[in-house]
């Protein structure tokens, strides 16, 4: 049985997506959603993707997109004259939903060992 409906969650990720974009390429981040460390900002938002995107798509695939994606942002980034690149933002975006990932797979084990 499913609480929240499917539609729900794919609409969350696209404005995810978007929103993630929009601040991927901003000269700075807003303090408010500003960690103070680029590479918690990174774990945290592709974690956040990562479990948004599990409970909209079934697809295994959907991790590799979501880290495509975090290419896609740094190589944006390179393009911009106040941002740069970096591979160390892609492997906390891999940590992020390595992290979603975990929490998935423990969530689902105590929803299934709650219904036994």
């Amino acid at each position: 049985m499913q609480f929240v409906p499917t539609r729900f969650w794919r609409i969350s990720l696209f404005a995810l997506l978007g929103l993630i974009l929009l601040l991927a390429l901003s000269p700075a981040a807003p303090v408010a959603i500003d960690t103070g460390w680029d590479k918690a900002n990174h774990l945290l938002a592709f974690a956040t993707l990562g479990w948004v995107a599990a409970q909209a798509y079934a697809s295994r695939w959907r991790w590799f997109a979501l880290l495509g994606y975090g290419v896609l942002i740094e190589l944006l980034q390179a393009l911009t004259p106040y941002r740069e690149a970096s591979a160390l933002d892609v492997l906390a975006d891999a940590a992020g939903l390595l992290l979603a990932a975990l929490a998935l797979w423990a969530w689902r084990r105590v929803k299934s060992a709650a219904l036994a």
